[in-house]
């Protein structure tokens, strides 16, 4: 058995501690090191540093969401109201890769990802299908769609509109912040000019006739998994929604009119104290940004609510077991972060789709957190708290610097995306940190430090149907074969006109989609116009 504590005890190093966003940590805090924060800040109350709700959790818990996605639409389904039976409170879906960059399941490119990490969505049949039997006046829907929002929005409307249920009265979130695919993911399909008119497009839309729906979420998840830094990720996060904001303001909407829809999706890595921090410096910078450069005036704009996940990263294949204990201190650190919504990994997902049992365990993680912890009895725990504190105002200052940095070396965050620059730096970022991690020097339990040769965890893996993809394309066929080929013809010929007339495509989308043309058939009008975008 190697176990690692002599040699860590015996080692000759530098005393001195940082955190991945290179911020020292001191050996001691006190007083001093927080004269000028305002450390009565009330929860409730403009700059909302101790939380949006003057009650947080003691009035109303975050919601229990759990990212999910299977095969096909009706095993899908089957899972959601498996979940929505344990406790979830709002619905999370995966899209498989396919979906998420606009091929059909019968695409000579997508076959052998056809419900590989999510669920296919060809058409408005599989969407009628996925959320078949279940109220969406009862329960929020959380779509992770990316450059295809736009389409997969419509078919959520016209599903909603065919079951009778009031589109005001839909509530959920859409990951419709195409810049990070930019970055992090790779999941783009347009140039960013068109990218940005569609997102617009459906905050527009949404805002108009959806309006309990949050049409976008800027993301920092994927950024962080990529390789940014606690700092860059909120930076990066406040460009963003800026770029979209100003997107938007370009069809004539005021700030108060939609941006309390704009919400964030981040993740909770595994320093409790940087995370807890990480939020309530960027719910203080939104606020003061809403208020100070936009003009908001309704405190409900000024609000940053934050839906996250803890870090997939952070999860070993080795000594899986030990991820139980890693989402739920991931999770704690959120949950002392005051965040709204909550995703925790299972602990088989560092090498598999994750099981039932794990996906239950994920789910189990956060009604302890939320029953028997005590966490939840007061508001802002580690609020006063001169560590938390200081790193609270250390990473706000950062944040402002990271932003400055952008727009002065770069002339903005579009700038510096066409260009690569962002993306060459969280790459050269996550390369040094897997170098850490190989050397010993950064410990990871059970994966370079307290191993025990020989050790075997066989676990149960998820039976996966390897029938499934082609069943998804036997069950597009069918619906090409039964559709009206002339309604769809026509609907797409429609389609190029209000592109071509520069117009909001969502009422034109709800329009195609119930026609039944697929995702790949309207993706492929829109290429035509809009082209496709080329990494540099």
């Amino acid at each position: 058995m190697v176990n690692g504590w002599e040699n860590m005890k015996n080692e000759k190093k530098d005393d001195r501690r940082f955190l991945d966003s290179g911020i020292e940590v001191k050996d001691l805090y006190v007083s001093e090191d927080i004269k000028a924060v305002d450390i009565d800040n009330i929860p409730g109350q403009y700059p909302y540093t101790r939380g949006i709700y003057s009650g947080m959790y003691r009035k109303r818990p975050w919601t229990i969401r759990q990212y999910a996605g299977v095969e096909c639409s009706d095993k899908a389904n089957e899972l959601f109201k498996s979940l929505i039976k344990q406790g979830n409170t709002g619905l999370s879906l995966a899209l498989d890769l396919p979906t998420q960059i606009g091929l059909d399941s019968d695409d000579e490119w997508a076959f052998p990802e056809v419900g590989g990490v999510g669920v296919p969505i060809d058409s408005l049949r599989d969407m009628e299908i996925l959320y078949d039997g279940i109220d969406l006046h009862k329960i929020s829907v959380s779509i992770t769609a990316n450059a295809t929002t736009s389409v997969i929005m419509a078919m959520l409307c016209a599903h909603a509109e065919k079951e009778g249920f009031d589109l005001k009265r839909l509530t959920g979130t859409l990951q419709n912040d195409i810049l990070k695919e930019y970055i992090s993911r790779g999941t783009w399909i347009f140039p960013l000019d068109p990218s940005m008119k569609l997102a617009a497009d459906v905050i527009e839309f949404c805002t108009r006739n959806v309006p309990n729906f949050n049409p976008i979420n800027i993301c920092g998840y994927h950024l962080r998994e990529a390789g940014a830094n606690a700092v860059q990720e909120i930076a990066y996060n406040i460009l963003s929604a800026k770029a979209h904001i100003d997107e938007t303001i370009k069809r004539g909407l005021n700030i108060d009119e939609f941006g309390h829809r704009i919400s964030f999706a981040s993740v909770a890595g595994m320093n409790i104290f940087e995370e807890a921090s990480k939020f309530r410096a960027a719910r203080r910078m939104w606020a003061k940004i809403m208020k100070e450069e936009y003009g908001a005036t309704k405190p409900q704009v000024m609000k940053a609510k934050f839906g996250v996940g803890v870090a997939a990263s952070a999860l070993t294949a080795e000594q899986p077991f030990n991820n139980l204990g890693r989402a739920a201190l991931m999770a704690l650190g959120a949950v002392l972060g005051g965040i709204q919504s909550l995703h925790v990994s299972t602990y088989d997902e560092a090498y598999a789709i994750p099981t039932e049992e794990a996906i239950t365990l994920a789910i189990r993680t956060q009604q302890v957190l939320l029953n028997e912890t005590g966490i939840t009895d007061t508001i802002d725990p580690l609020g006063g708290s001169f560590y938390v504190e200081a790193l609270t105002s250390e990473i706000e200052n950062r944040v402002y610097e990271e932003i400055e940095r952008i727009e002065t070396k770069y002339g903005g965050l579009l700038q510096a995306i066409s260009g690569g620059h962002i993306q060459n730096e969280i790459y050269g970022q996550r390369y040094e940190k897997e170098k850490e991690i190989r050397s010993g020097k950064k410990r990871i339990v059970g994966k370079n430090c307290f191993v025990q040769e020989g050790e075997e965890y066989l676990l149960e893996l998820k039976k996966w149907n390897d029938d499934a993809p082609r069943m998804q394309v036997a069950a597009l066929k069918k619906v090409r074969e039964t559709r009206s080929q002339k309604a769809v013809e026509e609907g797409l010929s429609q389609l190029r006109v209000s592109i071509e007339k520069g117009e909001n495509l969502m009422p034109t989308l709800i329009e195609v989609v119930k026609t039944y043309a697929t995702l790949g058939e309207i993706i492929g009008v829109m290429k035509e116009y809009y082209g496709e975008f080329e990494q540099v």
